[in-house]
């Protein structure tokens, strides 16, 4: 797995890898986690896991339609992942493009 790109938020510094950029490519626009599985090459559980990864460097945010954002703290994408809707947040962007 190679790495792509380094961001800093604050002190800690957040490698971007192959898959991450690709699963972050898609989520310029929202999108379901079908729609997000069926653009990649990835397996549900994979995917499962790179959500949860990019959510916990705050590179993406979850939705519960379009225009009802999830609370951060109310997030459980390990257990309704599939619920959810999907869009790079800034942070997430600017890591993307850096």
């Amino acid at each position: 797995m190679s790495l792509i790109t380094g961001h800093s938020i604050g002190k800690a510094v957040h490698i971007m890898n192959d898959i991450e950029f690709d699963v972050l490519d898609e989520l310029y626009f929202i999108k379901t986690f079908d729609e997000i599985l069926s653009s990649t090459q990835l397996d549900s559980k994979e995917l499962r896991v790179i959500l949860m990864r990019l959510f916990d460097k705050g590179w993406i945010r979850c939705y519960r339609s379009a225009s009802d954002e999830v609370i951060p703290e109310e997030v459980d994408i390990e257990l309704d992942y599939m619920k959810y809707l999907y869009l790079a947040s800034k942070t997430g962007l600017i890591a993307h493009n850096s």
